[in-house]
C-alpha cells in the first residue's frame, strides 16, 4: 500500500527533509543533522540530559487539549486509520499541538510502556528547546515533514527512537500542530514518512471542508486521474472571485505561498471568471475544465460544494432517486427489520435502524461500531472484512442510515452473485441495442441509482480484473460512461466495500487491482464470526424479537447450550435461518427446545462435534457460554418492558477429544458439513445452501478451492 502512496507522492515534487536509505547517513545529511544539534547546544541543551518527567498538570493539560479539540476531532479518525496500517510493529502515532506538547497518543501497549521511559506521552513538550533534535520538535522548527532516526536524537536517551513526523496546516498556512509516528529504530522502515504525510493531508483537508463548507472549491490537478485523491490541490474561491485558502498539495503544485496564493482571483491565477466556471459546470454532463497558469502549465479542474450533503456544485443530471431502476435496485432499497437479512430498517423511528443497533455487548463489535462512528460523514471510504453471513450488508446500511445521506438511495450490488458477462452492465448501465438482449430503452446501472447516497459493493473480491479498473475510474472522476453511450454521467456517491477474501493475497496473486484497493482502503474494520463473539444469547434474543415481536419465545436452557457449542459456519445468517424455523414449530409454546430445530441441523451439529471439541475451538465457545451483558435487560419492542436474556446455563463438560480430531482446522470441519449437507440433499445444492444458510456461490466456491488444494 505505501509503496504506491509514495510514487504518487512524489509527483507532487515537494522536497521534505528524509535521509534517503536510513540508517545508512549521507554527506548532506550529515550536514544537516550537524546543523540541527548546534541549534540545540545553542539553546543550552546538552546531550546527556535526563528525560523530563515533568509533564502538563491535569488541569493544563485538558486546558491545552479543549483549546486544540477541533484539531484532535479531525486527527483522530485518521490516527486509529493510520495505527491499522502499523500495528504490531512496535510503534505509536502521537498528535502534538503548535507548541510541541503532546495532546494524544495510540499505539503498541509494549511500545508505550518504553516510550513513558523517555517521558514520550501526553502532556510532555517535545519542541526542540526541550527535547533537543527530534522529528516533532524539528517539524515544528522546521515547518517540512521530518525524519530524526536512531542517533540523530540529539538527547542520547531517545537513540532507540526513529520518529516520522509531519506538520499540519489550516488552508491559510497556519500551523495547527504536528502527526508523528514513533517506533524502535531497529524496525524503521522507509515508506512511514509517506503514511504519515498523506495522513497530515487528510486532516488538512477535512479542516479545509469544515473552513469553508458553502464555498465553491476547485479540485485540479495536471493530471485528470488524480482529481479526487490526496494528490489533487484544492483552493476555495470567494463569491466576488478571490482566492480564499488552499491545501498544501496546491501550494505544492502552483509552487506558491499561502499568503501569495491568496493575492490571487481565479482572473489573475487562472485566467478565467466566477462566472465561467458556473456556465461550465452547468452543463447536464460536465468534463473537468482545463485551465492553465499565467506560465502556460496546464491544469485540469472540477468544480464541487462541500455542503452538508456534499453535493455538487450544481445539480448533475440524475439528483433524485431513479424511478426505473431494476427490481433488484428497489429491493436493496425495501426497509427490512431482520437481523439475518442484513437489512436495517430505515423507516422513521424504527427500532432495528443505526450503529447502536449493532451493539450487542461483545467488545470486538464495540469497538468496531465505534471506530466506524468517527469517519462518518467524513468522505473516508469503508472496507468491510468478515466471512459470509456476519452481517457485512446489515453494518453498511446502518452506517448509510447514521449519515447525511440517509434519505438517499441505499443500493446494495453483490458482485459474487451477478454472472461476470452482466456485471459491467448491471453496475454502469447500459442504453438502448447496446448488446444482444438489452432492454429496449436500455437501463439505468446501479452507480447512477445510488447517487447523492451509497453504493455497497458486497464481495468486491470477487469482481473481475477488467471491470475493477473501469469501477476505479469512475469512482476518481465521479462520472460514470452506460454501455454503448458516449456521455457520463456525473455522480455523488459513498461507497462502502466487502469482502471474505484476502484482498492483499489477491495483489499478490495479481487477481485484484492495487490501485482499486487503496481506493476503498480508508477505514478497514473486521466483522469477526460468530464463533469468535461472547454475545450470541443477545444476537439470537434480537433475532427472536424481530420474527417474533408479540409473545416472543424464550430459548431453553439445553438448545442455547447446544448452540454455544456449535461453530456456526453460516454464521449470523445461519442462526437466523434455525431460529426463524424453530419460531414456526413452536408456535403457541413459549420456549423454544430440542424439538423445534430442524432434523438437518441437529444432525449438523451432531457430525461437527468432534470439530467443535478441539482445544482451538475450547476459549470461543467458554467466551460464548458467559452472557456479555449479564445484568443489562432487552426492551421489548411491543411493550417497551424489560426483559431479561437467560443466558446463565452453560453446556455439560465435552468429553475427550481424539488426536485425529483435534489436529483438524475448522476450515476442514467447515468443508465436511457443506459436504454431509449435499450428501443429506441427494446432492442438491439448493437445498443445503438454504439448510446451511449461506449461498450456493459460497458452497460452489469452497468446494472449488478444495479441489484446487
Amino acid at each position: 500500500m505505501v509503496e504506491s502512496h509514495q510514487r504518487a507522492l512524489a509527483t507532487t515534487g515537494r522536497t521534505w527533509t528524509t535521509p534517503a536509505a536510513l540508517p545508512f547517513p549521507q554527506p548532506q545529511r550529515t550536514e544537516l543533522i550537524q546543523q540541527w544539534h548546534q541549534r540545540c547546544s545553542a539553546l543550552g541543551l546538552t546531550r546527556v540530559e535526563r528525560p523530563d518527567f515533568e509533564p502538563l498538570m491535569r488541569g493544563d493539560l485538558a486546558v491545552a487539549r479543549e483549546r486544540n479539540q477541533r484539531l484532535f476531532t479531525h486527527a483522530a479518525p485518521v490516527m486509529e486509520m493510520l495505527f491499522e496500517q502499523i500495528v504490531d510493529t512496535e510503534s505509536m502515532i502521537v498528535l502534538a499541538d503548535v507548541t510541541g506538547t503532546i495532546l494524544h497518543s495510540v499505539g503498541d501497549d509494549k511500545f508505550l510502556q518504553r516510550a513513558d521511559k523517555v517521558a514520550l506521552s501526553p502532556g510532555v513538550n517535545w519542541a526542540e528547546h526541550s527535547k533537543g533534535t527530534n522529528a516533532i520538535g524539528t517539524a515544528l522548527f522546521e515547518e517540512t515533514p521530518t525524519v530524526v532516526h536512531g542517533g540523530e536524537h540529539f538527547i542520547h536517551a531517545n537513540n532507540f527512537l526513529t520518529c516520522s513526523a509531519a506538520p499540519i496546516f489550516d488552508p491559510r498556512g497556519n500551523m495547527l500542530g504536528v502527526l508523528d509516528v514513533t517506533g524502535d529504530q531497529r524496525s524503521y522502515h522507509q515508506h512511514t514518512m509517506g503514511l504519515v504525510r498523506m495522513s497530515a493531508r487528510m486532516i488538512e483537508n477535512q479542516w479545509l471542508s469544515d473552513d469553508y463548507g458553502n464555498r465553491l472549491r476547485l479540485h485540479f490537478h495536471s493530471r485528470v486521474e488524480f482529481i479526487g485523491t490526496l494528490l489533487e490541490g484544492i483552493i476555495v474561491v470567494g463569491v466576488d472571485g478571490k482566492i480564499l485558502g488552499a491545501n498544501r498539495s496546491a501550494l505544492d503544485q502552483l509552487d506558491m505561498s499561502s499568503a501569495a496564493l491568496r493575492m490571487h482571483s481565479l482572473t489573475s491565477l487562472f485566467g478565467i471568471t466566477a462566472p465561467a466556471v458556473f456556465d461550465h459546470f452547468r452543463a447536464p454532463l460536465p468534463t473537468p475544465m482545463a485551465v492553465s497558469l499565467a506560465s502556460g502549465r496546464q491544469f485540469h479542474v472540477s468544480a464541487r460544494f462541500n455542503g452538508p450533503q456534499r453535493s455538487m456544485v450544481l445539480k448533475p443530471l440524475f439528483s433524485q432517486t431513479v424511478t426505473d431502476a431494476s427490481p433488484a435496485a428497489d429491493a436493496a432499497r425495501q426497509p427490512v427489520a431482520t437481523l439475518a437479512g442484513g437489512a436495517a430498517q430505515c423507516a422513521q423511528g424504527t427500532l432495528f435502524s443505526g450503529l447502536h443497533y449493532l451493539n450487542t455487548g461483545d467488545p470486538q463489535i464495540a469497538a468496531m461500531v465505534q471506530k466506524v462512528q468517527r469517519v462518518i460523514n467524513r468522505d473516508i471510504p469503508l472496507l468491510i472484512l468478515g466471512e459470509t453471513g456476519t452481517g457485512k450488508e446489515l453494518l453498511a446500511r446502518a452506517v448509510h442510515q447514521d449519515s447525511n445521506r440517509a434519505k438517499q438511495p441505499f443500493v446494495a450490488v453483490n458482485c459474487a452473485s451477478i454472472p461476470e458477462s452482466l456485471i459491467e452492465a448491471e453496475l454502469f448501465g447500459y442504453e438502448d441495442g447496446a448488446f444482444t438482449g438489452a432492454r429496449r430503452k436500455g437501463s439505468v446501472g446501479r452507480i447512477v441509482q445510488a447517487n447523492g447516497g451509497t453504493l455497497f459493493l458486497d464481495e468486491i473480491g470477487d469482481m473481475p480484473l477488467a471491470l475493477q479498473a473501469r469501477l476505479l475510474r469512475a469512482l476518481q472522476e465521479r462520472n460514470v460512461t452506460p454501455l454503448g453511450s458516449l456521455k457520463s454521467i456525473p455522480v455523488d456517491i459513498a461507497v462502502i466495500g466487502a469482502t471474505h477474501r484476502n484482498l492483499r493475497d489477491m495483489i499478490e496473486a495479481g487477481t485484484f487491482r492495487e490501485d482499486l484497493y487503496y481506493r476503498l482502503n480508508g477505514l478497514v474494520v473486521r466483522l469477526p464470526a460468530l464463533r469468535e463473539r461472547c454475545d450470541l444469547g443477545v444476537v439470537a434474543r434480537r433475532i427472536l424479537l424481530s420474527e417474533c415481536p408479540h409473545g416472543t419465545p424464550e430459548i431453553s436452557a439445553a438448545v442455547m447450550a447446544l448452540f454455544n457449542a456449535y461453530a456456526w459456519p453460516g454464521n449470523v445468517r445461519q442462526l437466523a435461518n434455525v431460529l426463524r424455523t424453530a419460531v414456526v414449530m413452536a408456535a403457541g409454546e413459549g420456549q423454544i427446545a430440542e424439538q423445534h430445530l430442524s432434523d438437518d441441523f441437529l444432525e449438523d451439529v451432531r457430525r461437527a462435534r468432534p470439530a467443535m471439541e478441539t482445544p482451538s475451538a475450547m476459549p470461543a465457545m467458554a467466551a460464548r457460554t458467559a452472557p456479555p451483558v449479564a445484568d443489562a435487560p432487552l426492551a421489548h419492542p411491543a411493550t417497551g418492558a424489560d426483559r431479561p436474556i437467560d443466558a446463565s446455563n452453560t453446556p455439560a463438560p465435552l468429553p475427550a477429544v481424539p488426536e485425529a480430531a483435534a489436529l483438524r482446522t475448522l476450515g476442514e470441519a467447515e468443508i465436511d458439513m457443506i459436504r454431509s449437507a449435499l450428501s443429506a440433499a441427494n446432492g442438491n445444492i439448493s437445498v443445503a445452501s438454504k439448510r446451511l444458510g449461506i449461498s450456493r456461490n459460497t458452497i460452489y466456491r469452497k468446494l472449488r478451492w478444495t479441489k484446487g488444494d
